[in-house]
Order: structure tokens, then C-alpha cells, then sequence
């Protein structure tokens, strides 16, 4: 069956490795690299042609760099754009040079050199983004830092598929190569205008049929179209398929091409990461291990320092420096065009191109479990360090008793701060992003600079002596760190988390947090409130409902024989069902005129009264004795059954 036998094992045999690599709890990618490397032709255990891999290889990749051209936001480097789009260049100029100095160790000519240079320069987008996704590490500002990086590195790779091809041609001349670039701009000149004149039509066009089939293949046939037309102009295919992915993305149409192509994507990255396996030779890595282990831990050891030295350069501290320079570390999809480019034009010769590629992927395997060592490696350089410098600002001259500490000045933990300071709270918020704490120190709120997840700083916040403890953060690890570190110091603290996941919301229960907030959980409860309410819908009804889906979702919680606060569940469900309510006065109610012991409202409904809002002035607790009037604003407590009795007394008319 030739290729289409290849495919078939590939599907196969990376469905059973991506099944035992969920089990596992570690990325899919590298169940597809080792099963790759399972099935593949230096095995002999499925007998299967190289050069057919090879060429499963390259669609793979360039389908998947359409895929990512396709989700490229430059959005994502607005609140990173400095390290993004300056220290990136930097990066990568500064990582050429130390592959050209690694060639020159090897006894390589110049033209190799730079080729190892520009291949170990870029690092995976797939790898990072599943690894960030996996750890639940998405929205973190490390995590921004390296996507903010990742998209200027994918960029910059376009300039490197056009040079690389035209090296050896250098002697003879810069015409061949400023030809070539030329050529390539107007190419890309000529596909934006296709892109945004031509391209948007036939989409519109497509859509207005209704069929996600059609939609699904004119984006496909788009991106392979382009890809193909870049080759016969004498370009890389891949590269025209990222152009593809990039001019798509700046459609109208390319959220929904986004979504539809996802599905795909998974299966495209299925076929590039086991056809790497698959081209992954175990004998020539024994025969040439000393080489391979060398570029291995050169490029690991050279990249870890090159992205720490840019990351504090740009003014980040703490934690994001080792994250960035882990999750960075290993070598791209990007890199296996420039080598099989480089191969091609006989730049390089085999041996080294299979250095080249068993050293990428072992570097891509390593990737997850390195990422793995951001917080033990942190933690372990906390401990180290004699004299921590912890800035605190704005302290209240009374100093922290019974106060409210805050972990995260994020969107969430400011909003929190605002209300408590103009509610007159004592509070103090903990942030470790530079920038988020200037802002913080510039509103005058009290604030500390460190990493929350550190026993030191939330001694320095007074964790002891507060009242409540408001984990923002989305980052289950950094929320777990938090929570072991004040259990040990005060067991009784009450702690509100913020958890992403069912799942997590079960795991942060179990470590007894009082208070689990799920922010989308919350803001579809919001829009099921405001949709009933543009329907006219009683707010009793509203209340009823939205309580009876909270109290669903939290109570199903606790089922669990073993859960240590039998009663908690019910507690949070009656405060639930007590929810405070404010209900206006009819100028036509019955109840004008009358005082709370005349209309026997305690008896009769079963409401409390607890405060009266009238013409700008708040009656709090109002006697037996208060007489309502028009327009009044009753704050009531109750049950729902004794709030729809209260609407109804409220609601007669004379």
C-alpha cells in the first residue's frame, strides 16, 4: 500500500500511544515520538521505506505550521512586547552565534555551522503550548513570556527558510540571494493581496452555504493551495503553508477556520511528532553517542542561560527566568525544515543531518519533564539565597491584624482590592509581576513584591494574624503550594481559591479551602440572571433557579463519606437559600403607609428585614415601628418560599 500503510500505522499505533501517554499524565507528544520510534524503519519491526516517512514528515509539518500561522495572536504580545519584540532578535542572534561557535568545536565549516546555529535558535510551539495546557499553566505570566517569544521565533524562521537555500551561492555573488529574496517578498506581497482581497470573498461565498464540510476543505485546500504554489516557486512548502495559516488568521473568517481546523491540527500533529520518531535512528545515536549526548546537553546548558540572561535583562525576576529557560530549551518544528532544507541543497551531509534531528528529538522529549523542574528548581534557589529582599509598600501605620491578604494582583485580585479598600477593609496583596505591582504601589493600596508560593513572603504579608487568605491565581500548582505553606502555619485560616476545573474544585475541597469560586461556572450563572431578567422574569424565579443550579453544582461536591466537614455543605447551601435580596416599592403596593408590626410581615412570609434605603439615606435593622413608603428599597432575607410570599404582600393593589 506504500504511503497510505504508513499513514494507517501511524493513526493506529499513535491512538495506543497517545491512550497509555494520558494514562501516564504526560503530553501526547511524546507517546507519537516513541511510538514513532517504535514502528519506525531502523526498528525492523514494520517494514516501511525512509524516503515515504520523509515525506509524511514534511506534509506533517507544513500542515501543522499552517495550523499554527492560523492561531498566531499578536495580541498575545501586547503585555510581553518588549522581551518579545527586542529580546527575541537578540535571543535568536545570540543563539546563531553560539551554534556557529558549537560547529567550529565540531571542525564544521562556516555553511554548517550557521545551519546548526539557525536550527537550535527556535524552539517547539506545539511542545510549549501542550505543555503549558497540560500543567495548567496558561494565562501565567511565564507562560505569556513564552508565547509573546514563540510567535516573533515563528516569524523569524521566514527569513531563515529563504537564506538558508541560498548559502552555498554566497561565493559567487549576494545577486542570487537578494534575487531570492526578492522573490520571496513579492510572493508574500502577492499572497496578502490574495489574502485579503480574493480570499475573503470565497470564504463569504462558502459560508453563506451552510456546510462546515465545504468550509472545512476550502481552508485545508487553501493553506495546502498556497503551500504548493510556494513550491513551484522555488520556496519551501511549509513556508508557504505558515504564510497561508498567517494571512487566514487576519480573515473575518478565521475564528470559525480556527475551530474547524483544530480537530485537524491534532491529527497533523500526530503525523509530524511520530514521523520524527519514525526517522529517529537508535543505531546511529549508539554509534555516535558521545557526539549526540554533547549537542544534546550544549544545547540544553546554552539555551537554559542565553533565555535567562534575556528574561532578567528585560526586568523579570522570581520564577519566570527558570520557566521561560526550561520550557524553551528544546528545539523546534521550524528547525526540521531548515535541516531537511539544508540536506537538500547539500549543505550538510547525512550524518550530520541525523545528528541534527536525533539530537531535536531528544531535546523535544526531555521538554516536559524539564518544564517539570521550574518549581523545585525555584524553591531550591529560595532556600539558598541568605537575604531576600522582599519590597513592601503602602503598609497601613497600624500595621496587619485580622486582615484580608490577597494572592495575585491580577484583573481578579485588583477588582477584590478595589471593593475591600472602599469598603474600609484592612487588606494586602502579594504580586510578583514587576509591572502588576507598580500599578498596585501607584493606587496605594498595600502591596508586597514575591512569589505568594514562597513561606517567607506570606510570613512577610502576616498570613498569622489575617482573617482571609484569596488565592486568585488559575495556576493549580502555584494555589496548592500556597494552601500546604498556610496549613501549616494556621489550619483555621479561611481560604477562597479560584479553581479552573471540576476536577480542581475536588482537589482544593480536599485540601479543606472554605470557599471555591469557578469564575466561568459564575459567569454563566450571570448571563442566565440577565437573560431572565430582558425576559421579564420575577427576580424571585431568577433567585430560585440560580441558586438551585449553584447549590447542584457545589453540594455534588461533597458525596464523598470521607469528606472531613459533614455539615459544610449544608451551611454553604442555607446561605445560599438566605441570599440578601432588594425589592422596590410600587407606588400602587398596599403596603404604603404601614409599619412592619401592622403588615405582620415576620409572620405571615417569613422574611426579614434588615434594611430600608430611601432618598440616599440606609436604614439598617428597622424596628416594628418603621413605616414604608413609595419607592423604598426593602433589603430582605429568606428562603425562596418566604420571599415569593413577600412579593406577593407587596405586589396588592388597593
Amino acid at each position: 500500500m506504500g504511503i497510505a500503510e504508513d499513514i494507517i500505522l501511524i493513526i493506529i499505533f499513535g491512538l495506543c500511544a497517545g491512550f497509555v501517554a494520558h494514562k501516564l499524565k504526560i503530553p501526547l507528544i511524546l507517546g507519537y515520538i516513541v511510538v514513532g520510534i517504535f514502528i519506525g524503519p531502523h526498528s525492523g519491526i514494520i517494514e516501511t521505506e525512509i524516503h515515504h516517512i520523509e515525506v509524511l514528515a514534511e506534509i506533517g509539518v507544513a500542515l501543522l505550521l499552517f495550523s499554527i500561522g492560523l492561531d498566531l495572536s499578536f495580541k498575545e504580545l501586547k503585555e510581553v512586547k518588549y522581551i518579545a519584540l527586542i529580546g527575541t532578535p537578540i535571543q535568536l542572534f545570540l543563539t546563531i552565534l553560539y551554534g556557529f561557535g558549537i560547529g567550529y568545536f565540531l571542525n564544521l565549516s562556516w555553511i554548517p555551522s550557521i545551519i546548526i546555529g539557525a536550527v537550535i535558535s527556535l524552539s517547539s510551539t506545539m511542545i510549549v503550548f501542550k505543555t503549558l495546557m497540560q500543567r495548567g499553566l496558561m494565562g501565567t505570566l511565564s507562560s505569556k513570556v513564552m508565547i509573546g517569544i514563540l510567535i516573533v521565533q515563528d516569524l523569524a524562521a521566514i527569513p531563515m527558510m529563504i537564506i538558508i537555500p541560498k548559502l552555498k551561492n554566497l561565493n559567487q555573488g549576494l545577486e542570487v540571494l537578494g534575487f531570492t529574496l526578492f522573490k520571496a517578498t513579492f510572493f508574500l506581497l502577492f499572497i496578502v493581496f490574495i489574502g485579503t482581497k480574493i480570499i475573503p470573498k470565497i470564504l463569504k461565498v462558502i459560508a453563506k452555504l451552510n456546510s462546515r464540510e465545504l468550509f472545512l476543505l476550502t481552508i485545508t485546500a487553501l493553506g495546502l493551495g498556497v503551500g504548493y504554489i510556494t513550491y513551484q516557486f522555488g520556496l519551501s512548502f511549509a513556508f508557504g503553508a505558515f504564510i497561508a495559516g498567517l494571512v487566514l488568521n487576519e480573515s473575518d473568517y478565521s475564528h470559525q477556520a480556527l475551530s474547524d481546523i483544530i480537530p485537524l491540527r491534532d491529527i497533523f500533529v500526530l503525523i509530524f511528532f511520530t514521523s520524527i520518531g519514525m526517522l529517529f535512528n537508535p543505531a546511529f545515536v549508539l554509534k555516535n553517542l558521545n557526539t549526540v549526548v554533547l549537542l544534546f546537553v550544549l544545547v540544553i546548558a546554552g539555551k537554559f542561560i542565553i533565555f535567562m540572561v534575556i528574561s532578567k535583562a528585560f526586568g523579570y525576576f522570581n520564577i519566570v527566568p527558570i520557566a521561560v529557560s526550561l520550557g524553551l530549551s528544546q528545539i523546534g518544528e521550524f528547525s526540521f525544515v531548515l535541516a531537511s532544507t539544508g540536506l537538500k541543497e547539500n549543505l550538510i551531509d547525512k550524518e550530520l543531518y541525523s545528528t541534527i534531528l536525533a539530537t531535536s528529538v531528544l531535546t523535544m522529549f526531555v521538554s516536559p519533564f524539564l518544564s517539570m523542574l521550574t518549581t523545585p528548581l525555584y524553591s531550591f534557589k529560595r532556600r539558598r539565597q541568605k537575604i531576600e529582599n522582599i519590597m513592601v509598600d503602602n503598609l497601613p501605620k497600624k500595621g496587619l491584624k485580622k486582615h484580608i491578604v490577597i494572592a495575585g494582583g491580577g484583573r481578579i485580585g485588583l477588582n477584590v482590592a478595589n471593593v475591600l479598600y472602599h469598603l474600609g477593609f484592612t487588606f494586602i496583596v502579594i504580586e510578583y509581576d514587576h509591572r502588576r505591582f507598580e500599578l498596585i504601589k501607584e493606587l496605594g493600596y498595600p502591596v508586597i513584591y514575591g512569589d505568594a508560593s514562597q513561606e517567607f513572603v506570606l510570613d512577610a504579608a502576616e498570613v498569622k494574624n489575617s482573617k482571609l487568605l484569596v488565592i486568585t491565581t488559575p495556576v493549580i500548582t502555584i494555589t496548592r503550594r500556597i494552601i500546604e505553606i498556610v496549613t501549616t502555619l494556621d489550619n483555621k485560616l479561611h481560604i477562597i481559591a479560584r479553581s479552573e476545573s471540576t476536577e480542581i474544585m475536588e482537589e482544593l475541597y480536599k485540601l479543606n479551602v472554605y470557599t471555591i469560586v469557578q469564575p466561568e461556572f459564575e459567569a454563566s450563572l450571570e448571563m442566565i440572571r440577565q437573560s431572565l431578567l430582558h425576559l421579564n422574569t420575577p427576580a424571585t424565579t431568577i433567585h430560585k433557579y440560580v441558586d438551585d443550579i449553584r447549590h447542584r453544582k457545589y453540594a455534588a461536591l461533597y458525596r464523598n463519606e470521607t469528606n472531613p466537614f459533614p455539615n459544610l455543605p449544608n451551611l454553604k447551601n442555607i446561605s445560599y437559600m438566605l441570599d440578601l435580596n432588594w425589592i422596590e416599592i410600587s407606588s400602587r403596593s398596599s403596603i404604603i403607609d404601614k409599619s412592619i408590626r401592622e403588615l405582620e410581615i415576620r409572620s405571615k412570609t417569613g422574611v426579614s428585614i434588615v434594611g430600608v434605603y430611601r432618598k440616599n439615606i440606609f436604614f439598617p435593622n428597622p424596628g416594628p415601628e418603621f413605616v414604608f413608603q413609595a419607592k423604598d428599597y426593602l433589603a430582605i432575607i429568606g428562603q425562596n418560599e418566604s420571599r415569593n410570599k413577600f412579593e406577593e404582600l407587596i405586589s396588592i393593589r388597593d
